[in-house]
């Protein structure tokens, strides 16, 4: 019988300092915490590893927090125990792609040979912005130099799939100082960029800044939406100039780089996450580990469902099972496949949603199209180019 496939997330929650504008569960921790946390981590993985028998892993991405914090050796450590606790496939065709996070001036040269032995295939690397002085306003700890430097290493190490994290409508950001960084990262030509609008998060320091209606005293105001909309726009248009298709509405790759990992999770193929906070989705059950450290490190060897660092366990409905499928989906600029709709829920998307599309293939919104593969026609739902720009107001029509 064939296995399922399944994506691994492990979240290394360590940073070095807090960045101005980050709700992500990270924070800076001593060397004692960091051994505390690998010994709880490797526990949970092997602990709760009966739970996927029937799966073959087919991405693991380390996300945090800054996991290059960690030591070439560790991370070489958690990939071993992940091999001898789940199927891998195998095979040249179907090697999996494994992922790393990875901050400017945290890199060096030996713990990058650690990650090849380890079989980490793909960087992602945290630049945000090519300028200096918008990286200190974001309390940055690097400088555009030393992301120079960081990715230099990764390319003499061999790793030849490297994304680079961007950030725009930054404070004091214009739209000339945005493509300067957009042109600047396109020159050292890496796989796959990734490039997001900043967002005020409730409970940072950023937010106590730009939270009210002017900026606080000493801060640079952020561009306003007409600024931020053409820094939207010149992101497409200046990408897929240079080589780089949007294939998700942040994300934009070179031919044959488009990150799995992440398709995984618009598609609602199965994950487990392993970690502080981390979630998981097997078939129609969803959950996240604690957040509390303490709580983490005490409980973190208990197996399966009874485990109490799995929190906010739930059973999601067919309805809920259909709304993710939906707005995960239409993330991509594929799109959903009608047949997959079908064949997973029994009804058709015409029978589900039938004024949702409608009203938005009206609006220019939404459209059908045909694709041929070995002779085989699938149809597909897509936003248009006009509703990946309105997305939010596109997908929330097909929440229930």
């Amino acid at each position: 019988m064939k296995q399922a496939p399944l994506g691994i997330y492990i979240h290394i929650p360590f940073c070095v300092r807090k960045c101005l504008y980050c709700d992500f569960l990270s924070a800076p921790a001593d060397e004692r915490t960091k051994t505390e946390y690998m010994k709880a981590l490797l526990a949970e993985i092997q602990a709760q590893a009966p739970l996927y028998r029937a799966y073959e892993v087919k991405t693991v991405f380390f996300g945090g927090g800054t996991p290059s914090l960690l030591s070439g050796e560790a991370i070489f450590r958690i990939m071993e125990c992940l091999r001898c606790n789940f199927a891998f496939a195998a095979g040249k065709e179907e090697e999996p792609e494994i992922t790393m996070e990875a901050n400017p001036g945290t890199l060096t040269a030996e713990n990058l040979e650690w990650y090849r032995k380890a079989g980490i295939n793909r960087l992602s690397i945290g630049l945000q912005s090519a300028d200096n002085k918008e990286l200190k306003a974001l309390g940055r700890i690097h400088t555009w130099e030393d992301f120079l430097d960081s990715f230099r290493l990764a390319r003499n190490a061999g790793f030849s799939n490297i994304n680079i994290d961007l950030m725009s409508a930054l404070p004091g950001q214009t739209p000339e100082g945005w493509l300067d960084t957009l042109k600047k990262t396109a020159a050292l030509a890496p796989e796959h960029i990734s490039a997001y609008s900043l967002i005020i998060e409730e409970g940072t320091p950023f937010f106590a800044y730009y939270g009210g209606t002017i900026p606080a005293a000493g801060h640079e105001p952020l561009p306003d939406e007409e600024k931020d909309r053409l820094m939207y726009g010149q992101t497409k248009a200046f990408l897929e100039d240079a080589g780089y298709g949007r294939y998700e509405i942040s994300n934009y790759a070179l031919p044959g780089f488009s990150c799995s990992h992440n398709l995984s999770y618009w598609n609602r193929i199965d994950y487990a996450g392993f970690g502080l906070g981390a979630a998981s989705l097997r078939q129609n059950v969803r959950w996240s580990n604690t957040t509390d450290m303490k709580a983490y490190l005490a409980a973190s060897g208990t197996a399966g469902f009874a485990s109490p660092i799995k929190q906010s366990v739930q059973t999601l409905s067919m309805e809920e099972q259909m709304e993710e499928f939906m707005f995960l989906g239409l993330r991509i600029t594929e799109g959903i496949s009608l047949d997959r709709f079908r064949e997973s829920f029994g009804r058709t998307v015409d029978e589900v949603y039938a004024g949702a599309v409608e009203k938005l293939r009206r609006e220019g919104l939404l459209e059908r199209y045909v694709r041929e593969n070995n002779g085989v026609s699938e149809e597909f739902l897509r936003l248009t180019d006009y509703g990946i720009d309105v997305s939010n107001y596109a997908l929330s029509e097909f929440l229930f």
